[in-house]
């Protein structure tokens, strides 16, 4: 999975310009706030979904860093650019700042790298559209707790490691006990809690303590019977209706998956379609 941060970590660890989507008229590819970062060098980071667009920006970031100067560019329709044009037919309100505040830069990287949302403000030139975006929000990267033991542990994590998304597994055989809570996770408010046991008992100390933390996303795979069992117990363990709802069973987007690979697909589509709906800007 692409890392919303690409453009922002390159422009911290590089002098480079950073190119903002700050407006969006109709439809786009890309959500507002999506970065591309242009070094000296011309190389660049992140992508705003056209290779057109990518040169484009590319060019005028490079123009911008030798006269030293921001820009708020149009593309799109109401562009003065009657040469580009962009597919969709969708108009694009564009930033290019060519010097960003190195440290501000350096802030924002850190702050993700503990995990914390983050910010950084958009240098629009006075008297712009009030509505434009003027801070660029950030939220950490996705992460995965995978509780477990099989075939479908194995597959979804070779999955989401396929896709970048960091992964921390433990299973039965590797440091979890029979009702005890794990000692040495952590699930913060952007870690999906994902608990696939056949022995559901192995559970019961696990979803307490699950639901004991904002974690975004909590699923456990199970049938009918399993998820009745499961709901009592976890009322008469003292969850109330608001807790026990957010234990998704049957867990991913495809009912009924007979098979690992086809599991583990449903369950991560659910994952990061979760995980993309708190994104802050949409």
């Amino acid at each position: 999975m692409a890392s919303d941060h690409d453009a922002l970590n390159y422009a911290a660890a590089n002098p480079a310009a950073l190119c903002t989507i700050v407006g969006i008229d109709g439809s786009f590819s890309r959500r507002c706030g999506s970065q591309l970062a242009v070094g000296g060098d011309g190389s660049v980071a992140g992508d705003m979904a056209d290779n057109c667009l990518d040169a484009e920006l590319a060019s005028q970031a490079a123009a911008a860093m030798r006269e030293g100067s921001g820009k708020l560019l149009r593309y799109g329709e109401g562009s003065p650019f009657i040469d580009f044009r962009l597919p969709c037919g969708s108009g694009l309100d564009i930033l290019i700042d060519p010097m960003p505040d190195r440290k501000a830069l350096h802030w924002c990287v850190a702050q993700l790298s503990a995990r914390q949302e983050t910010a950084l403000p958009l240098p629009l030139p006075a008297g712009t559209n009030t509505t434009l975006l003027r801070e660029r929000r950030y939220m950490p990267a996705l992460r995965l707790i995978l509780l477990g033991a099989g075939p479908e542990c194995t597959a979804l994590e070779r999955l989401a490691g396929a896709q970048g998304i960091a992964v921390e597994a433990r299973g039965p055989d590797d440091g979890l006990a029979l009702h005890r809570a794990p000692v040495d996770l952590i699930a913060d408010p952007w870690t999906a809690v994902i608990l696939l046991f056949h022995d559901h008992e192995w559970e019961h100390a696990l979803l307490d303590w699950a639901l004991a933390t904002p974690a975004f996303r909590i699923g456990a795979q199970g049938g009918a019977p399993a998820r009745v069992d499961r709901i009592e117990r976890l009322r008469a363990a003292g969850h109330g209706e608001e807790a026990i709802a957010r234990v998704h069973s049957p867990v991913g987007l495809i009912p009924r998956a007979r098979d690992s690979n086809v599991l583990a697909l449903s369950i991560l589509a659910d994952v990061v379609g979760a995980y993309e709906a708190l994104h802050p800007h949409q």
